[in-house]
């Protein structure tokens, strides 16, 4: 698969469900926009910017329903995510893809104030992703390659949720995805 055509299918994931309610008053693609935007405004490499841009790539190609966390239910969208960029991506990407909702758990374990920094959103999710880690998971986690990037990205897509943000459009970050394929 050539790299034209790699982005094609990006591109085509964020044309059919990037106007999906993210659930913060943005639509997914607002908010996998922003998150990278913030990335690279604080001078990430593109393979954390890249990491930024498609951590949430398995929303976009789960084929379920967008309200699935407010029925209860889990797509496992990090999983997902990551099992489709693997063969596009190198790990680091794919792992902090993987590891994001993770990081999210870590980072609540870790720091009891972090949750208060949570929309309301990441809160229910996060309740139906497991909760904050306990000691074990948390030491199992720092143990995982990628983990580092996927707690940086977790802190972009913290803020990615504002509906005033001004940013680029996703064809600005088509360079960087192809300099970040495999």
């Amino acid at each position: 698969m050539t790299a034209d055509e790699i982005v094609e299918q990006i591109l085509d994931a964020f044309a059919k469900c990037g106007h999906f309610d993210y659930g913060e008053n943005i639509s997914m693609e607002e908010h996998m926009l922003q998150t990278a935007f913030l990335a690279d405004e604080n001078d990430e490499k593109d393979n954390v910017v890249v990491a930024a841009l498609l951590h949430d790539f398995g929303h976009l190609i789960c084929n379920m329903p967008n309200n699935i966390f407010q029925e209860g239910g889990d797509n496992h969208h990090e999983e997902l995510g990551a099992k489709a960029l693997q063969e596009w991506f190198e790990d680091d990407i794919v792992d902090a893809v993987r590891l994001h909702v993770d990081a999210k758990r870590y980072l609540c374990a870790a720091n009891p104030k972090y949750k208060d920094k949570l929309s309301e959103a990441s809160i229910t999710t996060m309740a139906i992703q497991g909760g904050p880690m306990n000691k074990r998971e948390m030491l199992a986690f720092r143990r995982k390659k990628g983990h580092r990037i996927a707690i940086r990205i977790r802190a972009y897509d913290d803020c990615g949720k504002m509906p005033e943000m001004r940013r680029p459009g996703l064809n600005y970050y088509i360079p960087k995805i192809k300099k970040c394929l495999s």
